[in-house]
């Protein structure tokens, strides 16, 4: 494990006074012309700055190499200015190498983010020891007026061998544009000492909504019981949360998919017509480490007095330096001070009460599974395939592995997580679906081997131990008969199907025989565990919705196979809004489509990270929820998406893998950011209308 002490230690030494230039000078000289080198990219001088139209590839970028390698000792963040001249919200990403041989993985520091349609972003990519070294994902930042990039490198670096840094985008679906200007070293932080107050929040800033007394706790539970007294739900809703003044459709008693005016909608158990505004992690988990950090903490508990039942000791984290200790959950111990005894329930319950009156109509995914029968607003079934059945890589295995659909125990494995959901899910009439797995290792990444992932990382398995390669050779023996007709197809010297069966390492390109057959493989390999998964679920549960897996990452194969076997099929997409030239993707898979995750952060109230997709204020994030529900909400293929999460994650990151996003509705302090809930209330409560967009209620509807 690695030395938290010697990794802060090397984060918090002094660091010079920022630069307003790098060792290259400015664009009007032209000096970055020079040692830029455009990938799928065109670059234009714009007065003092550098336009870069990035056209549609993987990874265009532009990067700026010196002929000598850079000296940044003494800066801890390269900062850039970026300008958006278009309409839409445009996310790119920073990437500073020290090495020729970096890989975006190695000898990198690495951010990403978002600049809004027509503005100008403010960012830093922070360099040295990375927020990940010390166990967070983002790093409080006193250099005025830059947002930090997310990124998660850590790792050594050699801030004197800086060999290049670039700006780029991931698969534009069209042409985009960025204006580069104001490239300048700065530094960051110059200690983490104290950086948290006893309430879990940030010690060296001030806000609107901050707490300063023990006493504000009660204020606000008050002051906001008033408020949903008054304003308990939106108008037009009906019990479930569907569209009361809309048509009235063939009702079963639970919640079923079908089209009306060509577009998909989800069904109340009553008829009525249901969009799901959902939200995720209704669970109040805020555990953090203290090992190895207590410094940055200016109070923590009495472990014998009333908030020691809030110290944890935790394990397996997913990862960064901390994979073991004491953990703090500042967000319970704040509900225990607002709720007084048994907080956690009363919490749960004015939770509900907050989502009626916001216009959320359903309980999301990884929430308490105490709120599964809940009577008041529909909830979804989270559900993760566990055991010992076998794996298979596909090279893009951030969770892990991907299960072998082949292998009988993993058929075995699914029935037992499924028996693991209580049997009074299935009579349950506010039980929208069931999410079952999440982010699963499909392979994809915008190129062949990554499409090609799942059979590419069959073949070096030896198929004595692989129930997937013995599938694939399979397959292959169906297909070409013998191994000299595999072999011109291939390319290939295979002596016989025993050396087809040992581990195989493919040399040179995808030919189009190869990728035909690994393309093949990959739709076998998912229709396998989809049938296998839809199967066990409907058996125990026939009365609702199979929503699928949540693909972060998928194939048009795999997301095909998920299109024939789930009622619903499940998207994390995390954008500043959908990407119209996506709609007929969507469209294609004749399936109703459902967003598990989407957010965006900012820092004006005293976090230290914006999460996935980053906005300059609150008031921005508020404006960009309502672009994105409009941008799902107008698409004929989405019944709903689910915003991840409903708190913020700790300041300090969260244990098991150090997230500290600003991505919730509420704060630390079981605080609700005003801006968001206003922009809720709006955009929800004008969604049925929207969607329906005029059809009418003789619109035939099935």
């Amino acid at each position: 494990m690695l030395c938290v002490a010697v990794a802060l230690a090397a984060m918090l030494g002094t660091f010079a006074a920022p630069s307003d230039d790098l060792p290259v000078k400015g664009f009007e000289k032209g000096v970055y012309m020079k040692v830029a080198r455009a990938n799928s990219a065109r670059l234009a001088p714009s007065g003092a700055a550098l336009r870069i139209d990035f056209q549609p590839a993987e990874w265009p970028n532009v990067t700026f190499s010196p002929q000598a390698p850079w000296d940044w000792s003494g800066y801890s963040g390269l900062a850039l200015d970026l300008a958006n001249p278009s309409g839409d919200a445009l996310s790119f990403g920073v990437r500073v190498d020290d090495d020729v041989a970096a890989d975006g993985v190695n000898h990198c520091r690495t951010g990403t983010g978002t600049v809004a349609a027509g503005k100008t972003a403010h960012v830093v990519v922070s360099l040295g020891i990375s927020a990940m070294d010390v166990g967070m994902r983002g790093l409080p930042v006193e250099t005025r007026g830059l947002t930090p990039l997310s990124g998660g490198s850590s790792g050594p670096f050699d801030l004197r061998h800086i060999t290049s840094f670039q700006v780029f985008m991931h698969s534009p679906s069209a042409p985009k544009t960025l204006v580069l200007s104001r490239v300048r070293l700065v530094s960051l932080i110059s200690s983490l000492d104290g950086i948290v107050d006893r309430w879990g929040q940030f010690t060296k800033a001030d806000w609107p909504g901050k707490v300063h007394a023990e006493s504000d706790f009660a204020a606000r539970r008050s002051a906001e019981q008033r408020a949903l007294t008054a304003a308990p739900t939106l108008s037009g809703f009906d019990p479930y949360g569907g569209w009361a003044e809309g048509p009235t459709l063939r009702a079963t008693g639970f919640f079923r998919t079908g089209k009306t005016g060509g577009k998909w909608w989800l069904v109340t158990p009553e008829g009525k017509l249901f969009f799901s505004m959902g939200m995720d992690c209704v669970n109040g988990d805020g555990k953090t480490f203290v090992t190895g950090r207590k410094k940055m903490f200016t109070s923590l508990p009495d472990r014998n007095g009333p908030d020691g039942q809030f110290y944890s000791r935790m394990s397996g984290a997913h990862s960064g330096p901390i994979r073991e200790g004491e953990t703090f959950d500042f967000f319970e111990a704040n509900l225990a001070r607002k709720y007084g005894a048994d907080a956690h329930r009363k919490w749960l319950d004015a939770s509900l009460r907050r989502l009626r009156a916001w216009g959320f109509n359903t309980v999301g995914n990884w929430s308490d599974a105490s709120l599964y029968g809940n009577g008041r607003v529909p909830y979804v079934v989270t559900l993760g395939i566990d055991g010992n059945h076998k794996r298979v890589a596909s090279g893009q295995d951030y969770w892990g592995k991907m299960h072998d659909p082949f292998d009988p125990e993993f058929a075995e494995d699914v029935r037992r997580s499924v028996q693991s959901v209580p049997a009074r899910v299935a009579r349950d009439p506010w039980c929208l679906g069931w999410f079952i797995d999440n982010e699963i290792s499909w392979g994809g990444g915008g190129n062949e081997e990554g499409r090609c992932g799942l059979a590419l990382g069959s073949l070096p398995m030896d198929a004595a131990e692989s129930p997937a390669k013995r599938a694939f050779v399979a397959q292959l023996r169906e297909t070409y008969g013998d191994v000299a007709a595999l072999n011109r197809a291939w390319g290939t010297t295979f002596a016989g199907w025993d050396a087809v069966n040992a581990p195989v390492r493919l040399t040179g390109p995808l030919n189009e025989s190869r990728t035909k057959d690994c393309r093949a493989f990959v739709r076998r390999f998912a229709a396998m565990y989809f049938k296998t998964v839809r199967d066990a679920m409907k058996r125990a549960d026939p009365n609702h919705l199979y929503l699928g897996c949540r693909f972060a990452w998928y194939t048009p194969e795999v997301a095909a196979a998920g299109a024939e076997y789930c009622d619903v099929v499940s998207f994390n997409i995390y954008q500043p809004k959908l990407d119209p030239g996506k709609s007929a993707f969507f469209a294609s898979l004749n399936k109703p489509c459902i967003i598990g995750e989407f957010h965006f952060g900012a820092l004006d109230r005293g976090m230290f990270h914006t999460g996935l997709v980053s906005t300059a204020s609150q008031q921005e994030r508020a404006a960009t929820y309502i672009g994105y529900l409009h941008s799902v909400i107008d698409d004929r293929s989405f019944v709903g998406c689910h915003w991840f999460q409903y708190t913020d994650e700790p300041l300090t990151g969260r244990w098991f893998d150090g997230e500290n996003y600003n991505i919730g509705f509420v704060s630390v302090t079981d605080t609700p950011y005003p801006e968001m809930v206003q922009a809720a209330k709006q955009v929800h409560g004008e969604a049925y209308a929207r969607r329906f967009n005029g059809l009418g209620k003789q619109t035939a509807a099935q």
